[in-house]
């Protein structure tokens, strides 16, 4: 079994369970935490059962699509990459719910992905200054969905079990176990079969015909990820977008937004450039290196051939610049700067209404605002846009600035990190004649 990781300081217990153990909890509140290996998609989900071993509702399935149930006792989040943890308060949990089973599932937009397939798939719960781990025997039978622990009530008390049970059958099995309506993918149509002849009646018998009353519909819940809408980041945020990155129909924009923060401004120009530093996928490594990809005014870029990026064009008034972005799979990192003619002045890039906006076109907007009102810069680099993501596409704000008066632009290298002040100098003036 893998030990339990002892990241919680030396005030911590740790306790690591076979299959079918169990452990007490002595917190109120228990904290369960599913890791995988990072490039794997795995969902992770609680299910509130009664003694019954059934849920009450549908709502009683806690997932990406229903992150709080149980009167708010049960909630789901994600954390890093490769983590989603499930936090449960033990003593607001609904008296008749007897048990919450957590749930691992395989990426449902990967067919042929198997639970089998994801490295490192383990459980640690804490609760009460204890950590208690379990590491599930491998998933050999082609599993795509287990219950890898659960928490239940003995007696006044709560328990935590390794469970290990995968399901070939996937969800659908689950579900059938648990009593959950879940909708599937739409497929065609089962022919409907011609209703049975109605007996004739004796001519003096008077016949009302009665349609019959139709079945109520079960609810159903959508395992689908829903679009994001519009996330604001915070200071060092980040927001994943889900995508199916093999899907070839898929275009990310990404915009630098400014509004010239005034009318002077903005009369006498206002011209802020995007620059996109980018690491194709076939370039991404561990192994520190620098990348020379960048698409700006002076390099457009292409759709139909790599990079895959194309710089709408060269905004040289308050506005928008953007980059489109297609063939995901092709795509590693990019980072999105924003520079400043010397021409602008010595204004902060905030108070030129600067910022960055990165959307999917499906329902997803990121937006990644600038908090510092540094001055006498010309560069700042706004987001880094991340397609290794397992889960898709990730946006995070990173807000970083050259020294002053530098012109040296920032250089972004293949694992992902960037330096500001490491590329070329770059120098424009906003009186030089350019194409568009």
């Amino acid at each position: 079994m893998a030990p339990v990781s002892n990241s919680g300081g030396p005030s911590m217990s740790d306790v690591t369970l076979p299959t079918g153990a169990n452990s007490p909890l002595t917190g109120d509140t228990a904290e369960v935490s599913i890791e995988w290996g990072s490039g794997d998609v795995v969902d992770v989900s609680a299910v509130l059962l009664t003694d019954a071993h059934k849920v009450r509702t549908d709502e009683d399935l806690v997932f990406f699509n229903n992150p709080v149930g149980g009167d708010g006792a049960v909630r789901t989040a994600a954390g890093p990459a490769g983590t989603t943890h499930v936090t449960v308060e033990l003593a607001k949990v609904p008296a008749e719910i007897a048990r919450v089973v957590v749930v691992a599932s395989s990426d449902a937009d990967r067919p042929g992905s198997t639970l089998g397939q994801v490295p490192g798939l383990g459980a640690t719960t804490t609760s009460g200054g204890t950590r208690i781990g379990y590491t599930p025997d491998a998933f050999a039978g082609g599993e795509t969905v287990a219950v890898l622990v659960e928490l239940y009530r003995r007696g006044d008390a709560w328990k935590v079990r390794a469970v290990g049970q995968g399901y070939a059958s996937g969800l659908a099995g689950l579900a059938t176990d648990f009593g959950i309506s879940v909708e599937e993918e739409e497929g065609e149509a089962e022919p409907t079969p011609a209703p049975a002849p109605t007996p004739a009646a004796p001519a003096h018998v008077m016949v009302k015909e009665t349609a019959p009353a139709p079945a109520a519909e079960p609810a159903r819940i959508s395992m689908a990820k829903e679009p994001l809408g519009r996330v604001d980041l915070a200071k060092g945020g980040r927001a994943t977008i889900s995508m199916d990155k093999a899907d070839r129909s898929v275009t990310v924009t990404a915009s630098l937004v400014w509004d010239g923060g005034s009318d002077a401004r903005r009369k006498s120009g206002a011209d802020l450039d995007l620059y996109a530093l980018f690491v194709p996928r076939s370039e991404v490594s561990e192994k520190k290196s620098g990348g020379n990809g960048v698409i700006y005014y002076k390099e457009l870029g292409s759709l139909e051939a790599a990079p895959y990026i194309r710089l709408d064009g060269d905004s040289r008034t308050a506005g928008r610049e953007t980059v489109r972005i297609t063939r995901p799979d092709e795509q590693g990192y990019v980072l999105i700067c924003a520079y400043s003619a010397v021409e602008n002045g010595f204004g902060s890039f905030k108070s030129y209404g600067a910022h960055a906006e990165v959307t999917d076109g499906a329902g997803s907007t990121v937006n990644v605002p600038l908090f510092n009102n540094k001055r006498a810069v010309f560069w700042v680099a706004i987001a880094l846009v991340d397609f290794t993501d397992a889960e898709g596409v990730s946006i995070q704000h990173v807000e970083k600035y050259s020294k002053l008066m530098a012109e040296r632009r920032p250089m972004l290298y293949t694992d992902g990190t960037f330096e500001m002040g490491a590329g070329p100098a770059e120098f424009k003036t906003t009186r030089a004649p350019r194409e568009r």
